[in-house]
């Protein structure tokens, strides 16, 4: 047998593709940073270990196909005058016979028929790397989206928080006559929306710790987590983000595993259609034994040649041949689907890393400048509840875009990483 191609995942994937038992379920540390989360989720995600299955029967369809057929040992005893009064001794009037037929597969049938399954087998193995690929990007998206609704929270109870000190400042001011019961209410009635803010965020928050619990198959999804990051935080990806498109399909022609699988499915079935002309020669079948026909011993030979008249496994090799076109079409499908894919991602990190730098340069600094300064005049009683109000809504709405204009830009190499097929963090 040829030598195997080496697994990209194989350290990582080895325990599942021998385990027979569930997916751990070991409890999930309280605090984990992004590449702590990849590594449990590749470690203990179901999908993973499906995969790796699929290895496993690919493995052994190896075993199967290298395989040589059995012997076969026929016995017989033959004209015995059961029914005759005067059948005579058992041993001397009847033919005995033992033979061995071995069937002969022509046109080194064995061969391709492995290396249809080697092929099959390398097939799987890019797959499995494919499903890790792509079970990497949803760990670092839900990662990020666990970032962005953590950012979130803070701003909307750091402005809640503000609030209530401005009513609280406000009641003080109502019970001594300075300002009317009218714009008390008014900013106890805006709270509500600050309030449902966070109760918003929380939530999602919630619902993003438990997306992630999911993706790393922890026992409890209600488990208490902490994000070890920043919403700020400059991800690696082990990528150079300046890299032309062109430069990053060259790479991504050799690194993508679902290309590395199309190609592979062009080998197998390319193997597949080498076996099913062999097939159209027939196997020969040899044996050879003992006979004793009374007191007669005598030696048996024997050759069975199948005529190749009516099936010559027509079939099979027209089949076999639509395989090998479809797969080269799907070949084709994929580099056309990696170059969109790379072409798309590509501009989306452009676009998104120019808004996130006009957001902090252009919008940032003058929101939370006229946040503060609307506040400090308010509370010196230089300015209207409603100016107020506002900059706190104009300063809000300004942070929670900065927060999804870095959520979009970190997702977005995260997208280009796995579109030319790299892994990084």
């Amino acid at each position: 047998m040829e030598k195997r191609i080496v697994r990209v995942f194989a350290v990582l994937v080895c325990p599942l593709l021998t385990a027979q038992t569930p997916p751990d379920r070991a409890p999930i540390p309280q605090t984990l940073d992004l590449e702590q989360a990849v590594a449990l989720a590749i470690e203990r995600n179901p999908t993973i270990a499906a995969a790796g299955n699929s290895v496993e029967m690919a493995e052994a369809d190896i075993i199967t196909a290298g395989l040589h057929p059995n012997p076969s040992l026929i016995v017989s005893a033959e004209d015995y005058p059961y029914f005759r009064s005067d059948a005579g001794p058992f041993f001397s009037n009847q033919e005995f016979g033992a033979r061995f037929d071995y069937e002969i597969q022509t046109k080194n049938r064995l061969k391709l028929r492995q290396k249809a399954a080697e092929g099959a087998a390398r097939r799987e193995d890019a797959s499995l790397e494919d499903v890790v690929r792509l079970l990497r990007l949803d760990v670092q998206t839900t990662f990020y989206q666990a970032l962005l609704a953590q950012s979130n929270l803070q701003l909307a109870e750091s402005i809640l928080e503000k609030t209530d000190e401005v009513i609280a400042l406000n009641r003080s001011r109502f019970e001594h006559g300075e300002i009317s019961e009218l714009e008390l209410t008014r900013i106890e009635v805006e709270r509500l929306r600050f309030a449902d803010d966070v109760f918003q965020t929380r939530l999602e928050l919630r619902n993003t710790k438990a997306a992630l619990l999911t993706l790393l198959n922890a026992p409890d999804l209600g488990t208490s987590l902490e994000m070890d990051g920043l919403l700020d935080d400059a991800p690696d990806v082990g990528l150079e983000l300046n890299t032309t498109p062109l430069q990053l399909y060259g790479i991504a022609s050799t690194a993508r595993p679902d290309l590395k699988a199309a190609l592979a499915e062009i080998e197998r079935s390319e193997a597949q259609n080498r076996f099913e002309r062999a097939v159209t020669s027939p196997n020969i079948t040899v044996g050879g034994g003992y006979k004793r026909n009374g007191r007669i011993n005598s030696v048996v030979a024997r050759m069975v040649i199948p005529l190749a008249i009516f099936n010559r496994n027509q079939g099979g090799v027209l089949r076999s041949g639509a395989e090998i076109r479809q797969a080269e079409n799907l070949a084709a499908a994929a580099r056309n689907r990696i170059e969109l894919e790379i072409r798309q991602a590509y501009n989306a990190l452009q676009v998104n890393r120019e808004r996130v730098e006009y957001i902090r340069s252009q919008q940032l600094r003058q929101s939370e400048k006229a946040s503060q300064v609307t506040l400090d005049a308010y509370r010196l009683g230089g300015a209207p509840v409603m100016d107020y109000l506002d900059a706190q809504r104009r300063y809000r709405d300004t942070i929670r875009v900065f927060n999804q204009a870095l959520f979009d830009e970190r997702v977005s190499r995260f997208v280009l990483a796995a579109a030319v097929g790299v892994g990084g963090r």
